[in-house]
């Protein structure tokens, strides 16, 4: 692309090295979590919420485990005014959990602010301006020295404020755009907010440092939080928060390695909605702690719900790639993918049920309310043997032998390919079914009967063929082999039973036996059969004959 030139790094690394979060592997426990749907989520949508939608909304990012949410702009818009007191009047809102409001550094929006606070128990005032260069030089004309009393004008009236005001409050500053911003002076700003407010332990106050704009690798990010970190006034009563957007397609790395490198708190969005490309996902960041056994502190064991509550009240779209949420996730098309997810967890059950290690599986779908049935083994044109075998034993109860599995895969993807479509469980059952269980096309067995005779077995069949019955007679060593020598007697077909299994119906019925044959003939081709009946030695026979009108097809 012609012109690369005119892009120039608009961040800036910390004045000296700042690696110390490399050296850890994973995180070890959760932040603390903001929601900011209702706030950021909200103002990102084509149609903003109604206030019914934002209490319903409200209430579930409650039951999913959230103790801070941000609730809006209350001196934005007279929607979110009547929200913030919808909340307080109509008490929504649970003792343990905080709600927040977003302010400018402006005097007149900080006192509405304020005023719509008024009875309310416990809220985080959160006040920014932006600092960064650009914002300085192109959007607001100010010196460093201007913004930086902004910023403390800001505060000090926060402060005074939340003395004359009834209620329960708690400060946060975010320096807005502060990754395009140096970060000597970020560090100025911030710490000159810090000794306005004078944190306590039992008073801390919270510094957002957010990603407004992604400008940097990840890993940059990292960097710039540990130096505030390390440098910021007051630390042990400063709760470090980030808010990271997604510009670059990096807003759960980021996230991720901020808190490595020191954040205390994430704020951020389920399914990551918001401005331009959004915020963090918080439903991708959570569950990726708890795929490295951390408890994230959140609850999505029913993400399906959930997900269809956000697309019902926000009218967006939960993409169907998105991680763990997304409907296809989950689901194996690929033929060796299915073979690989049948065996491990076949494997799992029988050798390691209490951990999770299955091949091409992140997490146990069963975990976020997702069914093995429909999300995991999908079948198309693309699957395999082991991907059909596994939908018909899963929710059918039919065992396929390893050696049918392909013969069975074949004719399921055949059909998918010619129909050009996906095929459902139920369906794969009808295609099974229809070409391989008890089919008596040419040769229908009416009545069979057994003697044991001479150390051997007798057996007298009544056959239907082309509306005429016939009587055989065979001999063999079991009732199989006996039924099998009566067609070879009688010149039906000329074929070797190469393999035979049974076992009984574990799903659905389980009064019900099923067998399996393989036959040869003499040419090479192989055919088999499956016969299904409530006596096993029945379900050999229709076995035998199904192979037998198959091969005769």
């Amino acid at each position: 692309m012609k012109n690369a030139a005119k892009y120039e790094r608009a961040y800036f690394m910390p004045p000296e090295d700042c690696y110390d979060w490399v050296k850890k592997e994973y995180i070890t426990q959760p932040p603390t979590w903001c929601s900011v749907d209702l706030r950021d989520g909200n103002q990102a949508l084509i149609i903003p919420m109604s206030l019914d939608e934002k209490i319903e909304f409200f209430k579930y990012l409650v039951q999913v485990g959230f103790k801070e949410i941000e609730v809006g702009f209350p001196a934005a818009s007279e929607t979110e005014y009547d929200f913030l007191r919808a909340l307080i009047e109509q008490n929504l809102i649970p003792d343990d959990v905080t709600i927040q409001v977003l302010t400018q550094a402006r005097e007149h929006i900080i006192r509405k602010t304020f005023a719509a606070l008024e009875g309310c128990k416990k809220a985080v005032v959160h006040v920014y301006n932006s600092t960064s260069v650009a914002q300085r030089e192109q959007v607001f004309k100010k010196s460093k020295e201007e913004i930086l009393q902004i910023a403390k004008d800001g505060a000090i009236l926060l402060k005074e404020l939340a003395e004359e005001t009834n209620g329960n409050f708690l400060f946060e500053y975010s320096p807005e755009s502060f990754t395009g911003t140096e970060m000597e002076y970020a560090l100025e700003v911030c710490n000159a907010v810090i000794d306005i407010w004078q944190p306590r332990p039992d008073w801390k106050v919270i510094i957002n440092l957010p990603v407004t704009v992604q400008h940097s690798m990840s890993h940059v990010y990292a960097c710039q939080i540990e130096y505030m970190s390390k440098h910021m006034h007051n630390r042990e009563n400063v709760i470090l928060s980030v808010h990271p957007h997604n510009d670059r397609g990096c807003g759960v790395a980021d996230t991720e390695l901020a808190v490595l490198a020191g954040a205390d708190r994430v704020e951020g969005t389920l399914f990551g909605n918001g401005e331009r490309t959004g915020n963090v996902d918080i439903v991708t960041l959570a569950l990726n702690m708890y795929a490295h056994g951390v408890d994230p502190k959140l609850n999505f064991e029913n993400l399906p719900e959930i997900t269809e509550a956000y697309e019902r009240l926000t009218r967006m779209h939960v993409y169907e790639r998105a991680p763990y949420a997304g409907k296809l996730v989950f689901a194996a098309f690929s033929g060796s993918h299915q073979d690989a997810i049948a065996k491990g967890m076949k494997w799992r059950e029988s050798k390691d049920p209490n951990h999770w290690n299955v091949p091409y599986l992140a997490i146990d779908p069963h975990d976020i309310g997702r069914e093995y049935e429909g999300d995991v083994i999908r079948i198309n044109s693309q699957s395999g043997k082991g991907g059909v075998a596994y939908i018909l034993e899963e929710n059918f109860g039919y065992r396929i032998p390893s050696k049918m599995r392909e013969d069975v895969g074949y004719t399921v993807k055949g059909i998918s390919d010619h129909q050009h479509k996906e095929l459902l469980p139920k369906e794969i059952l009808s295609i099974f079914t229809e070409k391989y269980v008890n089919i008596a096309t040419t040769i229908k067995l009416v009545e069979v009967h057994f003697a044991q005779k001479n150390g051997g077995i007798e057996t007298e069949l009544t056959l239907g063929r082309e509306g005429i019955m016939k009587v055989y007679h065979g001999k063999g060593n079991g009732r199989l082999d006996a039924i099998s020598n009566a067609l070879k007697r009688h010149n039906v077909l000329d074929y070797k039973i190469l393999d035979y299994k049974e076992h009984s119906l574990t799903v659905g019925s389980n009064s019900k036996a099923c067998a399996y044959v393989q036959l040869q003939l003499p040419d090479g081709r192989i055919f088999w059969g499956a016969g299904v009946h409530s006596d096993i030695i029945d379900a050999s026979a229709l076995a035998l004959f199904s192979a037998v009108n198959r091969a005769l097809a």
